[in-house]
C-alpha cells in the first residue's frame, strides 16, 4: 500500500493558485488511475484504489498549508504504510516554474506545510516531488505570489509539470525512485527564440581612377 499526498489549501479562492500544485498533481493522478476523493476524514479528502496491483491512497488535506502534518499524521497511523510508501506532492518557488525535483527524504526547506508534516510525523525519511512555481519578481511579495494564480505562459509549464509528477509518483510507487529522479529532475524546456537573418556584408568598391574601368577601343 502507498499513501500519496498532495499538499495544498482548501476552498475555491485558492483552487488553482500556485501554492495549490500539490493538490492539483494529485487530481491529475486520480484522473489517471479513476480515484475518485470522496472520503472525508482524519482531516482529509481521501480517494482510495489501485495502481499497478498496488493500493493507493491519495490524499488532499484540508487543515490548511501550514497545519498539513495534523492530517498526514493520523492517515500514516491508520494506514501504517511502510517506512518508504508515504509521498508528499508539494509547490517549491524555490525552483524555476514547471521544473520537478524528486528525492527520497531531506528536510522541509523553506515550505510550512512540508515543516508541519515532518514536524508532527517525527521523520523526514519519505519521498517527495516539488513541483517548481518559481519567485516573485520586482516588488511582488512571496504571499502574493504563492497565493496569486499563475499567468498563461505559467499554466502552460504547469500543466506539463503537473502530468510528469503524476508519472514521477506513478515510478515512485512502484519502486523506481530513481528512474523517476533520472526523467524528471531537469529544468523545463524553453523554445528557443528564432535567430534574426544575418545582414549581407556591405562590400565597399574602390573608386576608379581615371581611365580605369573604361572599355578598350
Amino acid at each position: 500500500m502507498y499513501i500519496v499526498v498532495g499538499l495544498g489549501n482548501p476552498g475555491n479562492e485558492y483552487a488553482r493558485t500556485r501554492h495549490n500544485a500539490g493538490f492539483d498533481v494529485i487530481d491529475v493522478i486520480g484522473e489517471k488511475q479513476n480515484i475518485r476523493l470522496t472520503k472525508n476524514a482524519m482531516h482529509g479528502l481521501i480517494g482510495e484504489g489501485f495502481a499497478g496491483g498496488e493500493k493507493l491512497v491519495l490524499v488532499k488535506p484540508q487543515t490548511f498549508m501550514n497545519l498539513s502534518g495534523e492530517s498526514v499524521v493520523p492517515l500514516a497511523q491508520w494506514y501504517k504504510p511502510r517506512a518508504n510508501c508515504l509521498a508528499l506532492v508539494y509547490d517549491d518557488c524555490d525552483l524555476p516554474v514547471g521544473a520537478l525535483r524528486v528525492r527520497p527524504s531531506g528536510s522541509p526547506g523553506t515550505h510550512n506545510g512540508m515543516k508541519s508534516v515532518i514536524g508532527l510525523l517525527g521523520r523526514e525519511d519519505f519521498p517527495r516531488v516539488r513541483v517548481g512555481i518559481g519567485h516573485p519578481d520586482g516588488q511582488r511579495n512571496l504571499v502574493s505570489h504563492v497565493l496569486g494564480a499563475p499567468d498563461a505562459e505559467e499554466k502552460e509549464l504547469l500543466l506539463a509539470a503537473m502530468n510528469s509528477a503524476a508519472d514521477a509518483v506513478e515510478l515512485i510507487v512502484h519502486g523506481e525512485l530513481r528512474e523517476a529522479q533520472a526523467r524528471f529532475n531537469k529544468r523545463p524546456k524553453k523554445e528557443k527564440p528564432k535567430a534574426e537573418p544575418a545582414e549581407e556584408p556591405l562590400v565597399l568598391m574602390p573608386a576608379n581612377k581615371a581611365g580605369q574601368g573604361e572599355a578598350n577601343e
